[in-house]
């Protein structure tokens, strides 16, 4: 979905207090550019195609860029820190994840809907890489006319998707280094295009996976009492497992367990000898993820004794909240101000989904801000990870001049 809407010429915080701005041309090139990558969903770590084509348009821009040791994804320097381009402060990084969903595309009138079977960029992630790149092909034309005071670094991430995510892949390969901070959006589709949303502090929760394994004795559904009844055992850990982890840590850190697979039987009659659950562990609070595992199997353990079955239990540590630092934060809010007025931020409430930028504010300060992708007026919300999801490609334009604006932003205040 495309539309554009201009911010007010005349307010004096507007597009003409800083350049960057997205030329007609290039907005008409990035529109083409998302859909072309939701036409051609990949996997984490299958990004291949995804990263061949962010590499051949930044090439073309005259740049280098270098692909990931895995080889998907790719970072790339607009400017040389090595070579004392700026004032020496550590640069600006703006990170976009490339990965889709395996999950099919079920919308029925849309021209770039996906071509690939069961997958689909349903969580906008190919609108967080074409902003990215906008933003770098932009800033990269300002550096060529000496307008750009200090190098920025572009990180096109692969596998946020897939726990623990592909964030800590990138940071071992370098993505960090000579970073002093680092920024990135989400599209959020509650939020109208033209508009962000900010939040100082925890924005998203922490979210690990759980897979656990139920075995024991069967047997003939007429004889239960010989048997180790593993089709009410599994349905007593997916009740009694969240209510007791409720009662157990403070509710306020919003540690929730939820289930997405029970797999238990193949017969009316016979009662199965084995039994697998899985589901995510979320936690808004990081004290309270850190006790998580030893609360959760303890849970586990407990009620799949009470029904005498043994339990296997495979915990996978995924991430840890994103905290937005309070200085970068007010960096986004600064540079939304300046390219589209005060209206044109809102605040935002933490979430339980769980994003592997978390990863990197492990390491230096940053922010995520969401970007508003729901067609104003628009009554509809297509949420992420659905089938249907879809964005209004204004946000486009939007994650574009936020992004450009931040590293003018930064650069004219950030001096150490």
């Amino acid at each position: 979905m495309s539309r554009e809407s201009e911010a007010d010429p005349t307010d004096p915080t507007g597009d003409a207090a800083l350049p960057g701005t997205l030329p007609e041309a290039l907005r008409t090139e990035l529109i083409a550019f998302r859909r072309d990558l939701h036409m051609h969903p990949e996997l984490g770590n299958q990004e291949f195609r995804t990263t061949a084509a962010i590499k051949e348009r930044l090439v073309r821009a005259g740049l280098k860029p270098r692909v990931l040791a895995g080889g998907t994804g790719l970072i790339c320097d607009i400017g040389d820190p090595a070579a004392g381009d700026g004032d020496g402060v550590p640069v600006l990084a703006l990170r976009a994840d490339i990965d889709a969903l395996p999950i099919p595309d079920t919308k029925s009138d849309c021209a770039y809907r996906s071509k690939v079977p069961d997958r689909a960029h349903a969580c906008g992630h190919d609108v967080h890489t074409t902003v990215v790149l906008g933003a770098g092909l932009v800033l990269a034309d300002l550096h060529r006319q000496g307008r750009l005071p200090r190098p920025v670094r572009l990180v096109f991430q692969p596998a946020e998707e897939v726990l623990p995510g592909g964030a800590a892949d990138a940071i071992e390969d370098g993505a960090l280094e000579g970073v002093g901070r680092i920024i990135a959006v989400h599209c959020d589709p509650r939020v109208d295009a033209g508009k962000v949303g900010l939040r100082e502090g925890a924005i998203t929760s922490a979210c690990d996976r759980l897979e656990i394994a139920l075995d024991g004795p069967g047997g003939h559904t007429a004889r239960p009492h010989l048997t180790t009844d593993l089709v009410t055992a599994a349905a007593r850990v997916v009740t009694d497992v969240p209510a007791l982890i409720g009662r157990r840590v403070d509710t306020r850190a919003g540690l929730a367990v939820t289930w997405g697979r029970i797999e238990c039987g193949h017969a009316p009659n016979v009662i199965p000898q084995h039994a697998e659950l899985s589901g995510t562990v979320r936690c808004l609070d990081i004290e309270a993820w850190r006790q998580a595992p030893d609360l959760v199997v303890a849970a586990i353990d407990e009620v799949a004794n009470l029904h005498r079955a043994k339990s296997e239990i495979t915990y996978v540590r995924g991430v840890p909240p994103v905290v937005n630092d309070g200085e970068v934060t007010g960096l986004l809010r600064d540079a939304m101000v300046a390219r589209r007025g005060e209206a044109s931020v809102e605040g935002t409430e933490q979430s339980l989904g769980g994003e592997d930028f978390s990863w990197y504010l492990e390491r230096v300060p940053g922010a995520m801000a969401r970007l508003g992708v729901r067609v104003p007026g628009e009554r509809t919300v297509r949420d992420l990870h659905q089938g249907d999801f879809d964005a209004d490609e204004h946000a486009i334009t939007v994650g574009v001049e936020l992004f450009t604006a931040s590293a003018l932003l930064d650069a004219r205040t950030r001096t150490s």
